[in-house]
């Protein structure tokens, strides 16, 4: 193959023939991608044959690859677990990727704990709790669980540490399990009943309190009645939202749809008979992929790191490659036997025809989606040039942003649009160096173009420069570009009235709310006051957390600095033990003991001032 060097095809020809993984590299020494295989050799040499032999993608790939390093395994399955790791690690460009990596909530349940909470997270720990979902609906998962809490009184307080109940129990929402008015056994009954309700396994949960409605109603305790007749009509709302599929199987199904280089994909949740939710995801770096490569692709990105998730059975329009090899990573990933078949007829075979209808409806809202953006995007640049009188159309935009509190951690941000869009890899932060102790945003605007422009000509230079702030801004920024050779258009945005001002008028240009060009100028204004305001508050809670122990004796720079560098944070530090403390690189036993009966007064007296 014409552009492998002699070197690299000798590499090749040597390779071991054991499994393993293999990662193609540019002559940046970027991963552009990963592969694993059973025998190394072959399946890398298979890379620089003849090109007509190739698919595009991997011709396109080919192009840039100057380089392959291996990773030697023992077995087929080691080498699938370490690619999924490195994918995930490195995301090269060619490999298939999921692009829409949304974290979805799950409701935690606490049954570790002695007295456990029910809450909505997005974090999944091996912590003993029990989690149950994804759900795709947020707003479906809190009203959930409002209405949860007002049938079962769990506690919602993270700490038990109390010395009488709070207003939850006086308003009966918390049976008060830290002063020990429940029992225990009772209390944990209520939670396994809220796992049941999530599980969709309440049927007979229903049967109860329907014989117990009867029940009381016989005995004219009709207040009592009244109470489970209003259970029992909550939980039929939470059943409403649960589409019954029959069985009793707990399954994902999965839909793919594919056009061009595009490709959807529509996973249905089916938990013990029920359709709880779906997840729809688009995946990058696919095109020219059959579906039995997107599938093992998927499968291995979907299901990473995620052991609970894994159901008994998924469902697929065809095989995935290494369909065996999957199910045997799958079916230790859950604990059980995990199978993965194409459903030929009846019920599994409408639920797979459903998936793929979503992703086919996904993709093509998805497409819209992107084409009314493009338009949008692609009219609001034609729009600022024309508004400014632009020489060219602005198609890169670089826009500043001054951050301080008083003067102090100023620091500056750079975001940029390329074509309309925002692109974050082009984003820059700066922390400035002479006007630290001292607010002087002219200053400072002075001193980020110099660093900018003057320090920087490997940067692309921009079509259109945008400055955050009114007239004495521009003017600050104006000569410092010019000198440093940079003739780009340079306006200012003023945020009270949305005016924007120019280098050659002294009449602000005020547009319509909702002119394009405008929107188009407050999405990379907003986005350099967000990444401006973030690095701040980021060095400015580093500062004070170190200023806390600057006058404590025996605590100097160095230990202050190795106490954040190992805790992050007070509240960290507050709940560190004495030999935590102490464990510390630089601290002593008497030095940690110092620092923890101060962050033990220093709470003592915030909470007194709180009381008081």
């Amino acid at each position: 193959m014409s552009g492998i060097s002699e070197d690299l095809q000798a590499k090749v020809a040597t390779m071991p023939t054991a499994p393993g993984v293999y990662r193609w590299r540019d002559r940046f020494g970027r991963i552009i991608y990963v592969g694993k295989a059973i025998n190394l050799r072959n399946r890398v040499r298979s890379y620089i044959q003849n090109p007509d032999r190739l698919s595009p993608k991997v011709r396109a790939m080919m192009a840039h690859a100057v380089d392959v390093d291996i990773i030697l395994t023992k077995t087929e399955m080691e080498a699938l677990i370490l690619e999924c790791n490195l994918i995930k690690e490195h995301r090269p460009k060619y490999n298939i990727l999921l692009r829409d990596d949304k974290t979805y909530p799950y409701v935690k349940i606490t049954l570790q704990e002695d007295y456990p909470r029910v809450f909505m997270t997005r974090r999944l720990e091996r912590d003993g709790a029990r989690y149950l979902g994804p759900f795709t609906d947020v707003g479906a998962v809190a009203r959930t669980l409002k209405l949860i809490r007002q049938l079962y009184p769990l506690r919602t307080c993270r700490s038990m540490r109390v010395d009488r109940p709070c207003l939850q129990y006086h308003l009966r929402r918390c049976e008060a399990p830290c002063v020990g008015i429940v029992e225990q056994r009772r209390y944990h009954a209520m939670a396994e009943e809220v796992c049941a309700i999530f599980e969709g396994k309440d049927t007979h949960l229903l049967r109860a309190w329907t014989k117990r409605m009867e029940e009381a109603a016989a005995a004219l305790r009709y207040e009592e009645a009244g109470e489970w007749r209003d259970r029992i009509q909550a939980l039929s709302r939470v059943q409403e939202k649960q589409h019954v599929i029959g069985g009793r199987g707990d399954l994902d199904v999965v839909g793919l749809a594919q056009r061009e280089d595009k490709v959807a994909v529509v996973v249905l949740w089916v938990r013990a008979g029920k359709m709880i939710g779906k997840d729809q995801l688009m995946l990058s770096g696919s095109g020219g992929e059959d579906e039995a490569n997107l599938l093992s692709a998927f499968l291995k990105s979907y299901y990473l790191d995620r052991p609970e998730r894994v159901p008994k059975e998924i469902l697929v329009g065809v095989l995935p490659q290494d369909a065996e090899l999957l199910t045997a990573w799958l079916s230790d990933m859950r604990g059980t036997k995990v199978g993965i078949a194409v459903p030929a007829r009846g019920m599994r075979r409408g639920l797979h025809m459903m998936a793929q209808d979503n992703a086919g409806r996904f993709l093509q809202a998805r497409e819209a989606q992107w084409q009314y953006t493009q338009d949008k995007q692609e009219g609001a640049v034609r729009a600022l040039a024309e508004v400014l009188d632009l020489p060219q159309l602005p198609e890169r935009i670089e826009c500043f942003d001054i951050s301080h509190t008083q003067g102090e951690e100023t620091v500056a941000a750079m975001t940029v649009l390329l074509d309309g869009k925002p692109a974050k890899s082009e984003y820059r932060k700066f922390k400035l160096k002479t006007v630290q102790g001292r607010p002087d945003d002219f200053a400072s605007m002075r001193e980020i173009m110099q660093r900018r422009y003057g320090n920087h000509p490997e940067w692309p230079l921009p079509d259109l420069i945008v400055i955050d702030g009114g007239k004495g801004q521009l003017h600050a920024a104006l000569p410092v570009i010019r000198e440093c050779g940079v003739q780009a258009p340079v306006i200012a945005l003023a945020e009270r009235l949305e005016e924007i001002f120019t280098e050659f008028s002294n009449e602000s240009v005020i547009l319509g709310r909702r002119h394009p060009a405008l929107q188009m100028l407050q999405t990379v204004r907003d986005e350099a006051h967000r990444f401006g305001i973030t690095y701040h508050r980021k060095l400015r809670s580093k500062r004070n957390f170190q200023s806390v122990l600057e006058h404590l004796p025996g605590i100097g720079p160095k230990r202050r600095q190795a106490l954040w560098k190992v805790f992050g944070s007070l509240a960290e530090m507050r709940a560190a033990t004495l030999d935590e403390l102490a464990a510390v690189p630089g601290m002593t036993r008497s030095a940690a003991a110092t620092v923890q009966q101060f962050l033990a007064a220093e709470k003592h007296e915030k909470q007194q001032q709180v009381r008081n």
